[in-house]
């Protein structure tokens, strides 16, 4: 068995499902499980219309539009989702006249697109003769915590999971089943939302609970690559890397699967490949736990724009004991997440990627230092063998002399996986090209 996801993209309009719909058929031998995320911009329009809704207008014409117009143009019957759409003027009706969206019914609102998207593909793959049924996540035992916006699966379901598709796995049933990512119902049975990351969960999720030989999701290029090709034109296909690599890669910029995605295989070290929808051939690039072959001394190079630095220096006594825990629990308070950092027993330089609550923040923490807060800066990170380190910061800062870039700071991560430079916006697509043609040859 493989599990096989793709993204809105791949599935927004009837080209691109037919298209989809030849890859699963030529996938079939493999026992597919497949994970669909909304078509396209439904997404958008299911919000756009609850703003519409909560002004009093009940409108779903764009969702309505653009599911019929791809029904006609595949020549399927709309009848197995027109009372999805009954539900949903239903449900916008219900929003208009309280004036209210909380994140309950959010939820439940955005749900539409995944269940649309399952019944339009289900239904094109029987009436060109490949055996398929629609699921929505919970028919096969997604239960998750009650988090609206952002839910957590219940441990449970790493049981409830084979309990349904077992009997698919093990050839009962002939049917491919074509499952909604990105949603999950409570134990009291409201629908929710996997939030970042969620389609990719739900895919990494069913292959790690089914002991799938692989999780394939699907994209519009040719894996994971050595960079950026909007910024290096020549940058390659990388064919391996691990879940820490990975993680990394995705936290600092690349188009990765989220990290919270991988948890499942990780657990249970299935084989995550990314491949290219338009290169139904080419082998991509996998994520595994421990590479197959020798560790390059850098495996990809990715950067991450619009970062505030922030460089602390205590105002208190040298060595105070806490200063750290003081630092620290003013992000907490404001809920703001730290990307990368540096220290010395008196200063902490750090980086985040939100101006929220900043100048909020900089009161709390100019009770124990001073303050010096720095915005359009980048992270230029470098995925590599940290073991080398001195070879890759040799190569990198002679590269960047040549440049004329000067660092602001440079930290190396606890995963021994990555190292990250801080330079101006301006900078980073320098650095990146730079670095690029010094590590993998122009």
């Amino acid at each position: 068995m493989i599990v096989m996801k793709f993204g809105g993209s791949s599935v927004a309009n009837a080209e691109r499902i037919r298209h989809v719909a030849s890859i699963i058929k030529a996938y079939a031998d493999r026992k597919p499980v497949v994970v669909l995320s909304a078509m396209g911009d439904t997404t958008d329009y299911l919000l756009e219309a609850a703003e519409l809704a909560l002004s009093g207008v009940v409108d779903i014409s764009n969702v309505e539009n653009l599911h019929r117009t791809t029904a006609k143009e595949l020549n399927i019957s709309v009848d197995n989702f027109e009372k999805l759409l009954d539900e949903l003027k239903f449900l916008l009706t219900g929003i208009s006249m309280l004036h209210e969206l909380t994140k309950r019914t959010r939820d439940y609102l955005v749900s539409f697109g995944e269940r649309l998207a399952v019944r339009m593909m289900s239904a094109y793959l029987a009436i060109n003769g490949t055996p398929a049924k629609f699921y929505d996540a919970w028919d096969i035992g997604f239960i998750s915590d009650s988090n609206f916006m952002a839910a957590e699966l219940s441990e449970e379901v790493w049981d409830t999971i084979p309990a349904h598709l077992n009997s698919y796995a093990y050839g009962k049933d002939k049917e491919i089943p074509i499952i909604t990512g990105f949603i999950a119902k409570d134990k009291k049975g409201y629908i929710t939302t996997l939030g970042r990351g969620g389609s990719d969960l739900t895919a990494t999720m069913i292959g790690a609970a089914m002991n799938a030989e692989e999780v394939q999701t699907w994209k519009d290029v040719d894996g994971i690559l050595t960079a950026d090709p909007r910024t290096v034109k020549n940058a390659r296909t990388v064919s391996e890397v691990t879940y820490d690599e990975a993680a990394e890669l995705a936290y600092f910029g690349a188009q990765v699967l989220h990290p919270r995605s991988m948890n499942p295989c990780r657990v249970k070290g299935t084989p995550v490949r990314v491949k290219n929808s338009y290169n139904i051939d080419f082998p991509g690039s996998v994520i595994l736990a421990k590479r197959s072959g020798e560790r390059p001394p850098v495996t990809a190079i990715t950067s991450k724009k619009d970062i505030v630095l922030i460089d602390l220096v205590s105002t208190r006594m040298i060595g105070q004991s806490g200063f750290l825990a003081h630092v620290f629990n003013q992000f907490l308070k404001w809920e703001i997440s730290i990307d990368v950092i540096a220290t010395s027993e008196v200063s902490v330089s750090l980086t985040i990627n939100t101006d929220k609550s900043l100048d909020e923040l900089k009161a709390d923490l100019e009770r124990y230092a001073s303050v010096d807060i720095k915005r359009g800066k980048s992270i230029v990170t470098v995925i590599c063998d940290v073991t080398r380190s001195s070879e890759i910061l040799q190569t990198a800062f002679s590269e960047l002399a040549k440049e004329k870039v000067n660092v602001q700071m440079i930290s190396q991560g606890a995963s021994k996986v990555n190292i990250s430079f801080i330079v101006d916006d301006s900078e980073s697509n320098i650095v990146v090209k730079a670095l690029h043609d010094a590590y993998f040859g122009e």
